[in-house]
């Protein structure tokens, strides 16, 4: 199941978000999308977790979770779109 995570604070990395969801399941992948060029965080990615039911879990307690003065939107992400 993959999720979608804004509103990341910018200085977190790929592991602090894998350990957040760690706590909810088995994480296959995190992603946090960066500027290409100056490859600073845009502040949302995506985890890819191996268990739907998991994903659900971690969804309902992280949405709205304030983390360093900010807080998560997470939600299931949307099927890519090719165009």
């Amino acid at each position: 199941m993959t999720i979608y995570v804004g509103n990341i604070p910018y200085s977190l990395k790929e592991a602090d978000i894998e350990q957040l969801f760690a706590d909810f399941g088995t994480v296959a992948s995190v992603k946090i999308i960066a500027d290409k060029f100056t490859h600073r965080s845009k502040g949302y990615g995506f985890v890819e977790m191996e268990n739907e039911t998991d994903g659900e879990k971690a969804i309902e307690n992280l949405n709205g979770k304030e983390l360093l003065g900010r807080n998560l939107k997470v939600s299931r992400a949307n099927p890519r779109r090719n165009g």
